[in-house]
């Protein structure tokens, strides 16, 4: 099974979102398989999402968490190489997005990570916006989606 999530960059109610992604995903994931979840790695809600399964991972073996990369710059490279050093993140992909210009390069990367997945979650409370345009994509790819509240 292939999680992502969707969200916005600043947060305001963190620790009440952090025990709804959590029972999120342990309501929805199958434990059976292989669980991975697809991080984007920026902002606020991708922070919590990164540390909330990195918290069921200690409890369930089954599990990996891949930071999906918008770009591959030496910068961004080194970046990686840290977080996965410390052991936030499994693997890193890079999605084929090599003829996408810069400043599409996020947005392709959301795409690509909901085609991936059997589930998102989302905690999207604003009517525009990368969040807001991404759950868009989602549900007009027939995902299965749980949307957050406050």
């Amino acid at each position: 099974m292939v999680i992502s999530f969707i969200g916005h960059r600043s947060l305001h109610s963190r620790n009440t979102l952090l025990e709804s992604i959590r029972k999120t995903i342990t309501e929805n994931a199958d434990f059976n398989d292989e669980v991975v979840f697809l991080v984007g790695g920026y902002g606020d809600f991708d922070s919590l999402c990164a540390y909330v399964c990195s918290l069921i991972k200690k409890e369930r073996k089954n599990c990996k968490i891949v930071f999906v990369t918008p770009y591959i710059t030496v910068a961004q490279q080194e970046k990686i190489r840290g977080w996965i050093e410390l052991g936030i993140y499994d693997s890193v992909i890079y999605p084929p997005l090599e003829n996408v210009p810069p400043r599409f390069a996020i947005v392709k990367r959301n795409e690509w990570m909901i085609e991936q997945s059997d589930l998102i979650i989302a905690y999207v409370v604003r009517s525009f916006g990368g969040a807001y345009q991404s759950l868009n994509y989602a549900r007009r790819k027939k995902k299965q989606i749980v949307q957050l509240q406050e």
